[in-house]
């Protein structure tokens, strides 16, 4: 029997330039993170400028001899930058769901239910109707179905970034409150419909719809999490428990890695988006009398220190923003980015109120909701990918994406000002707190006390 030889490791000029362009990223975002923060700013407004700066929008267009020098076209370089850029946002959003209220959630599922219709349906409707306006206008020969089109923008204005909201609540030390889980519960409940949504879409795009294929994607998403709650929850709680009997935190933070990236596996092979898998899998990881939370401390520091500014830095290097130079594409950016702010804002606020929650509650979650981030950037790229977007229109998708991520901090902070905070919260900070290896003002409360 002839074996065949092994594939050659990476190394020389590849892994030169890849170890270069990972560190430059990574100083440039933690620089821009901290000043951010000295500004008043969360770090991720920092970390999300970093490819737009790095990129064809600045340096590229100013300096484009040095960005080709620090980071080559090669599709290769750019897939190994992806790479490490996928295990941090899928390790984010996995750590995002260990901080999920299960038992907070359950008592207000119908609040979160209303605010995540209200917020999917109106964005999704203005979306639809804006792509379908502007589809031979704005992109030309590149869209073979105006319907296609509008499809993706309506999806793209209707998402609700998990990553992004996630990242700006912990730095805003507001995970704690029911305003910043019910935004989470709700933004899960957008994203699984927008991920289906995106789905059906990329299928019209390539062979076209059909009654089948839409009972399928359905049949796969309900059959995941039926799995996820009959299997995952007590095989992850037994696992955890098995290894937390270490002294040392590895075991544990290396089964909640592996659990995460199961759950992404899993939904990437059904043909759903990774990130919703990783977030289903962190919130069995974190349900009571699973995981020790503080031995999971590390692994926050350096997913949150580390991937995730990688992957928000990498968000921006497929955008132009000298394309807005131009005064039609110009216009429509400002058209589309109006019409989604509006359409996400007004949407959460509606159901917000719907729900009794007062007009600052209201506010905060709009604000919170309104952000779309990196997931707009996945539905940007599967676009371009696809050949349904040009690099005009997809420059203008994720620039929606980086304007609403911008605009959540400050909102979210003048309106959060404003709303009390209540015994639940403070217990569940204590929680929060010893998670993250900070100390407690008091023992955390029995995990039938939480439910």
């Amino acid at each position: 029997m002839t074996l065949s030889a092994p594939p050659g490791a990476l190394g020389g000029h590849s892994l030169l330039v890849f170890l270069m362009a990972v560190t430059v990223l990574l100083l440039v975002a933690q620089l821009l993170g901290r000043l951010a923060e000295r500004v008043g700013m969360p770090a991720i407004v920092g970390e999300l400028a970093t490819g737009v700066i790095l990129g064809p929008s600045l340096l590229g267009h100013l300096l484009p001899g040095v960005t080709a020098w620090i980071f080559p076209t090669d599709p290769g370089q750019m897939h190994l930058l992806d790479a490490v850029g996928q295990i941090g946002v899928l390790l984010l959003v996995g750590l995002t769901g260990t901080h999920l209220d299960v038992a907070m959630v359950r008592r207000r599922k119908a609040t979160a239910a209303r605010i995540s219709l209200a917020g999917l349906l109106l964005p999704l409707v203005l979306g639809l109707g804006t792509g379908y306006l502007l589809a031979n206008w704005l992109s030309g020969s590149v869209v073979t179905d105006p319907l296609v089109f509008a499809g993706f923008m309506g999806v793209a204005m209707a998402v609700t970034a998990i990553p992004v909201i996630a990242k700006t609540l912990s730095d805003m030390r507001l995970l704690h409150r029911d305003v910043g889980q019910l935004t989470l519960a709700a933004g899960t409940i957008d994203d699984a419909v927008a991920w289906f949504l995106l789905a059906v879409v990329s299928m019209a795009a390539t062979a076209g719809l059909s009654a089948g294929s839409v009972v399928k994607a359905i049949a796969y998403l309900i059959a995941f999490v039926v799995l996820a709650a009959l299997v995952g929850r007590p095989l992850v709680r037994r696992a955890m428990r098995f290894v937390d009997r270490s002294p040392e935190a590895g075991p544990s933070i290396v089964a909640a890695v592996v659990f995460v990236l199961s759950g992404a596996i899993i939904t990437q092979a059904l043909g759903m988006e990774p990130v919703f898998g990783a977030f289903v899998a962190g919130i069995l990881v974190g349900l009571p009398r699973a995981a020790n939370q503080a031995k999971l401390a590390a692994l926050r520091t350096v997913t949150l220190s580390v991937f995730a500014p990688i992957f928000l830095a990498t968000a921006g290097f497929r955008m132009d923003l000298t394309a807005l130079a131009q005064p039609r594409v110009a216009l429509a950016a400002v058209l589309v980015l109006a019409i989604a702010i509006v359409g996400k804002f007004a949407g959460a606020y509606a159901g917000a109120r719907l729900s009794g929650l007062n007009r600052w509650e209201g506010l905060a979650i709009g604000a919170g909701m309104n952000s779309r981030g990196v997931v707009e950037v996945v539905v940007a790229l599967t676009g371009l990918r696809l050949g349904v977007l040009n690099t005009a229109t997809y420059t203008i998708v994720v620039l929606v994406a980086i304007v609403t991520s911008l605009m959540a901090p400050p909102l979210l902070r003048y309106t959060m000002a404003r709303v009390e905070s209540n015994e639940d919260e403070r217990l569940r900070k204590i929680d929060h707190d010893t998670w993250n290896g900070l100390p407690a003002a008091r023992p955390a409360p029995a995990p039938e006390e939480r439910a």
